[in-house]
């Protein structure tokens, strides 16, 4: 039993992570690579703060942190016109040197520093209550004029710019919003494990994107709260499936990002394969009539 709630807590360390990827991937329809690199700054804040004995501090900073990434993704975007994917690639390397810095060195261990969720009563209520205020917030937000702009842009911007709308501050706010959740993320985790670490970050966008592929197949897409409800579902899912594989050799701990590629490539190709199917379906009847 045990087993099962370890593994269901680390996936609710890593939920915002999957809400802040489903933000971008399916509400804005927006690739954004910026993901690796401010989780790993928003892990660098909340660890450089929590060992001067602010760990509240620590998740806020860090949160805002990330928001302050998607903005520069956002602007390399909007106002230099460069293309979404290598914007975040942009954005994400040159993050690197700032957590290094940030950090003073590759890693930073909290052994001995005070943590947020010794506070609220230990490790696992803490870190629930956290990800549930978040995600109620952020589907209140996605109710509001701001959060339905967001909406509608990913769905059709050229719309929404017709409608005299300002798409730049509508993409700096969904990146903003999106990044600083992942950042969230990383600070909680950060605080959780005890140490922060400069290549924590590595390959944090496809294990999102599981995640959150992972809910959409338990849940399915069926709106806006299911939708982020579900990407902390898949999370957790995530999780375990993992912690399962590992338990009982079903691979190695080095398989784990090759194991998260496939699930997201496998499930991307889902569309295109049913689609294949449909014609080949279609030309069989054809030739019969």
């Amino acid at each position: 039993m045990n087993f099962f709630l370890d593994s269901a807590l680390l996936g609710l360390e890593y939920a915002l992570l999957a809400v802040g990827v489903y933000i971008t991937f399916r509400i804005l329809n927006l690739p954004d690579l910026t993901v690796d690199g401010s989780f790993t700054f928003g892990m660098a804040v909340s660890t450089v703060l929590c060992a001067a004995a602010h760990p509240f501090a620590g998740l806020l900073a860090g949160a805002l942190a990330g928001a302050a990434a998607g903005v520069v993704t956002g602007f390399l975007q909007t106002h230099c016109k460069i293309h979404p994917i290598l914007a975040g690639i942009l954005t994400m390397s040159g993050l690197y040197t700032v957590n290094i810095t940030v950090l003073g060195g590759p890693n930073v261990s909290l052994l001995d520093a005070p943590k947020f969720f010794e506070v609220l009563g230990g490790k696992a209520p803490a870190v629930g209550l956290v990800t549930a205020v978040i995600v109620v917030l952020v589907t209140l937000f996605f109710q509001t004029v701001g959060g339905l702009c967001i909406r509608a842009a990913g769905s059709n911007e050229d719309m929404v710019r017709a409608s005299s709308i300002n798409t730049t501050a509508v993409r700096w706010a969904a990146l903003a919003l999106a990044n600083a959740l992942v950042a969230l993320s990383g600070a909680i985790l950060a605080q959780c494990q005890g140490f922060g670490d400069v290549g924590a970050g590595s390959g944090m966008i496809v294990i999102g994107l599981a995640s959150v592929i992972i809910g959409e197949v338990i849940c399915g897409r069926r709106g806006i709260v299911i939708g982020i409800v579900s990407a902390v579902l898949g999370s957790v899912v995530y999780r375990i499936i993992i912690a399962l594989a590992l338990r009982y050799n079903l691979m190695s701990a080095n398989s784990l990002k090759l194991l998260s590629a496939l699930i997201v490539a496998a499930t991307l190709a889902v569309p295109a394969a049913a689609a294949a199917v449909r014609a080949g379906r279609e030309r069989k009847e054809n030739r019969v009539c």
